[in-house]
Parts: C-alpha cells; structure tokens; sequence
C-alpha cells in the first residue's frame, strides 16, 4: 500500500483550516511508516485529497480511470460557504453542485464530524462515510512550552492588560462583525484577531468594519504557528464567535492550550457542553456577560476539562483511523 497526498493546491490553502488539515495529516503518514509520496509522478494506490479545486477534480478523475482509490477529505460544505466571500450566498446552491460532484469521485468520504457527515449525508451522495477529526498536534500545543509574554511583548500589551482574541480568516461566519462589537463594548479591554484574506475577496461591510475599527482592535493578519501558540496562552480569553463550520481546528488548539473559551452554541459543538468543559453563547448580549464573569472570577475556570475533550484527537490516534480507511478502501470486498 502506497498513499499520494495531493497538494497540488497546498499554496492556496496554506493560511487555512484546510492547509493545517493537510500538515496534520503529512506529519501522520511520515511518522506511522504507513507508505507515502507527495510526487504524483509516482506509483501509488490510493490518493488522498482535500480540497475542491477544478483542477483538483480532474486529478481525482485520472485518478480513478487508472484504477487508484481516491478518499476525498469532505471539509467544505454550502452551510460554511455562505458569508465568506463576495457573491457567496448567491453562489452558495452553485457551489453544492460543485462540492456534490468533486466528493462523488471519491470511492469514500472523510469528513472531520458527524455534523458535517449529517450534511453531506443530506446531500444524496451514496458513498460510505468515515468520520475523523484533522486532530491536533498535542506534544505541540504543550502550555508550557509556549511563551505568553512574548506576544505580549510583540504587540506592546503590558502585563496587566486584558486581552481577548479569535482567529479566522475575514469572514462574517467567523463572527469578525460580532468581534469588532465586543471591542465597542469593553473599551478598556484589548482584542487581536489573527488571520488574513485580501480585501478585493469580502463584501464591503467586512473590509469597512476593519478599517473603521475602534482603537483597541489588533489586526495582525496571518502569523506562523509557534507565534500563535504564544498568543493563545498570552491572552486572558479565545472567543470564536463562528456560526458554521465543518470543525474548527483553531478551536481545538485554544482547548489543547488550555485558553478559557467561549464559543457560539452551534449544533456542530453539541459535544462540548456550556458550563463543564466550555462556555456558550448565543448571542452578543450573553458574551458580554460571560467575558465580565470570567474576568471577575464568577465563572470557574474550565480549562482542564477542555483540555480532556481534545486528548482523543492527538494525532497518534487520528493515525489509527486514517490507516483503518486506507484498509478498507484496498479491500476490493467493499465496492
């Protein structure tokens, strides 16, 4: 058994929870000894691919005539496409078109939770499913090896200052509107949100709410990940105010760098329950609330149990799975 993991695209999605999908799963071929190229010039049996690009498609179909198992990473779904890019809820039905046609290549699907599977599934493709999380480095995402002060001293935060901060591309379902409000509302705090995308991309109303935010709005754009790692245990409070999505890989390293947590309740975190392994909101009025509990010391601090949540997700055991779907895909009895 020999696996290609396809990144062709990988420069487009490099900045992405996507790109951090392919790294975690690189990193698990090299380190299983399961056998791997990333040369598709290459003799291979199976291809694994994550993403939905034209090109992309056509790949997978090459694939599939010379007779090579192709499992497509199911990431992107309609739901999430809405309120991202300009044109995007007008695109969206188009888009599900697209998504339908590039996952039915797949002779199976991976998709990273059962709330995403449940989409898919709606979708009407008949293929068999697996459910794997993209899983989170945890010898990584270690708190003790991440340096707090560094990135405070990076953006000019003293020790005293409250910081709160998010991570996401400048998307509205990211809650970046929702983000931008908070900081009106607690003017005394500071709020940083890492992550970029060019300004031609987003409808008007986001590249106008950045460029008219208040004074205590940081907005480095895209940082390496040791950087981010400092800036999760440098800040006083995560708050990922995202209204879809398939998983969230930064959430997961804000859980494994044990950062209080505050989350929108969404049914993709069902998992995660309000007020014993995380804090929910539903809505700006109750965040607020939630940032002066925590800050004041009225809620418990619920970082360890967060932390136990992610524990089954290291990457040694997503490794597992993976190898599980490899099997089952080369074994002719199951198609």
């Amino acid at each position: 058994m020999k696996v290609l993991l396809y990144k062709g695209d990988f420069k487009d999605l490099a900045k992405s929870g996507i790109g951090t999908a392919i790294l975690h799963q690189e990193k698990i071929l090299k380190e299983s000894g399961i056998p791997y190229t990333l040369d598709e010039k290459d003799d291979y049996d199976i291809v694994h691919i994550n993403s939905v690009y034209p090109k992309t498609l056509l790949f997978a179909k090459k694939c599939k005539k010379r007779g090579i198992k192709v499992i497509y990473y199911a990431h992107s779904t309609e739901e999430d496409f809405k309120d991202t890019f300009k044109f995007s809820n007008i695109l969206s039905k188009i888009y599900k078109k697209w998504l339908i046609k590039c996952y039915k290549t797949g002779d199976v699907i991976i998709t990273p939770t059962e709330y995403s599977q449940s989409l898919i599934e709606r979708y009407g493709i008949n293929k068999k499913i697996f459910v794997i999380s993209n899983g989170i480095e945890l010898s990584c995402y270690d708190r003790k090896k991440a340096d707090g002060m560094a990135f405070r001293k990076k953006y000019n935060y003293t020790q005293d200052d409250k910081i709160i901060m998010s991570v996401g591309l400048f998307f509205e379902r990211k809650g970046l509107l929702d983000f931008i409000e908070l900081a009106r509302i607690f003017p005394q705090y500071k709020f940083i949100w890492f992550g970029h995308l060019d300004f031609k991309y987003i409808p008007k109303k986001i590249s106008s709410a950045i460029k008219n935010k208040p004074d205590n709005v940081l907005f480095p754009g895209f940082v390496k990940s040791e950087e981010l790692r400092n800036a999760y245990v440098g800040s006083d409070i995560f708050v990922f105010l995202t209204r879809e999505e398939t998983e969230g890989i930064v959430l997961l390293e804000a859980l494994a760098l044990k950062t209080p947590t505050i989350i929108n309740d969404i049914p993709i975190y069902k998992y995660l329950e309000d007020g014993k392994n995380i804090y929910k909101i539903k809505n700006i009025s109750e965040c607020k609330d939630k940032i002066n509990n925590i800050f004041n010391g009225k809620l418990k601090n619920l970082t360890n149990e967060g932390y136990e949540v992610v524990k089954d997700i290291d990457l040694p055991n997503i490794s597992n799975r993976l190898k599980e779907v490899y099997k089952y895909v080369l074994d002719k009895n199951n198609f």
